[in-house]
């Protein structure tokens, strides 16, 4: 088997493939344009930030699974991985801590003007009247939006800075909000209201882009602090641009909506060289510990789809097929009983979205689920059902 790592990977975990038999061609400097041709035979892709455009996919005739070494999948063309068969895997939690501890960072930075401060004295000014009117953090309240693994993990940091914290996600309620150390917010608004600092710790779906809009950007009260690790796409730039440099908010940012591919760049942001704007290079997951985290993630995926062709994290799985019954047969456990019955379907038209075949103890019989499109028509049910040598019992399910 081989694999393509197209970003930087620990050395000793590239010695962790080999050793499993996986033959490594190592290339962290590639570019998206450039994977298509350095794709060749390989059958595993990993990548960190890298994007995986469709003609990458296309042209991997013998790719099977791209791994993001990392949370999201955001860089990868999902589409076109879907219609290729692509399994699509990633290593979510994994940076958590890397990624909550630099939020406190940014935090901190912000309510107390560290790099102001060290850029002054760097360019030979003393200003500690200047620097000496921060508000401080006790008692103040922070708002999670997003209670995954990383908001979870900005939680317990926010409280042993004597925060006090209320969380928001479309899948909490006040029980889990307790559970993690939170009150609960039934609305993003209602969390707005109550905060002097909002964080934002969400994937990027089509539900969560633009998430924080310009009217809830507004809604900030005078002085807040917004903080962005999750994805440049979540809010709307020019609106906290105004705000900032009207002096109503401040802003603190891993991200940035147009920010370059390359790890090395000439760049020219206007959110960025804003006075009460402080972003860093995309490097929430960038710390040692993080990325050996996420790299002995990668390496027991890979491991596990070579010995056993199962997808550890499989993302790209479908949550809900066009499935609209359910057969079930149960059988004897020989050869050819199954190829008859699919035989059967094939001959109705009829397609099985999912299959699962169980075996019962001693290797007699066994049970075959199979999921279809379409109702089977009581002729092709008694044409299963009329092989006795083979077939037990026929049972039809509308799901």
């Amino acid at each position: 088997m081989k694999a393509l790592i197209a970003d930087a990977f620990p050395a000793r975990y590239i010695d962790e493939l080999h050793k499993i038999g996986i033959d490594c061609e190592y290339k962290p400097k590639l570019k998206a344009e450039e994977l298509a041709d350095a794709i060749g035979e390989s059958n595993v892709l990993v990548v960190r930030s890298t994007e995986v455009h469709a003609d990458c996919i296309e042209h991997g005739k013998q790719l099977s699974l791209i791994v993001r070494a990392g949370a999201g999948v955001n860089n990868i063309d999902m589409k076109a991985a879907n219609a290729h068969g692509i399994y699509v895997s990633n290593c979510p939690g994994k940076n958590a801590i890397a990624v909550a501890e630099l939020t406190m960072g940014l935090l901190c930075a912000l309510d107390r003007r560290i790099p102001d401060n060290v850029i002054d004295l760097r360019n030979g000014q003393w200003n500690k009247g200047e620097y000496s009117n921060a508000d401080g953090l006790f008692g103040k309240t922070i708002g999670i939006v997003g209670t995954g693994q990383i908001g979870k993990e900005v939680v317990l940091r926010a409280k042993a800075f004597g925060l006090n914290v209320i969380a928001f996600s479309r899948t909490l309620n006040a029980h889990k909000a307790q559970q993690i150390g939170a009150r609960f917010a039934a609305t993003i608004e209602e969390l707005i209201s109550q905060s002097d600092i909002v964080s934002l710790h969400v994937a990027l779906k089509p539900e969560t882009r633009g998430l924080f809009s310009k009217d809830r950007v507004a809604l900030l009260k005078q002085g807040a602090i917004l903080l962005n690790t999750s994805r440049a796409e979540v809010v709307d730039e020019k609106a906290v641009f105004e705000a900032v440099k009207a002096g109503k908010i401040r802003y603190g940012a891993d991200v940035l909506a147009d920010e370059p591919e390359d790890k090395s760049a000439a760049f020219d942001s206007a959110l960025g060289k804003l006075s009460g704007a402080y972003i860093t290079h995309h490097i929430g997951a960038s710390t040692e510990q993080a990325q050996n985290a996420v790299a002995e993630e990668t390496v027991a995926i890979i491991r596990e789809f070579k010995e056993l062709g199962s997808i550890r994290i499989w993302v790209n799985r479908a949550k809900k097929t066009q499935a609209e019954w359910q057969l079930v047969v149960r059988h004897f456990d020989k050869a050819g009983v199954l190829a008859n019955v699919l035989d059967d379907l094939r001959s109705a038209n009829l397609n099985v979205q999912e299959v699962e075949n169980v075996v019962f103890e001693g290797a007699q019989t066994a049970c075959c689920t199979l999921k279809l499109d379409a109702r089977p028509s009581d002729a092709t049910i008694q044409s299963i059902q009329s092989r006795a040598n083979e077939v037990i019992q026929v049972s039809l399910i509308a799901l």
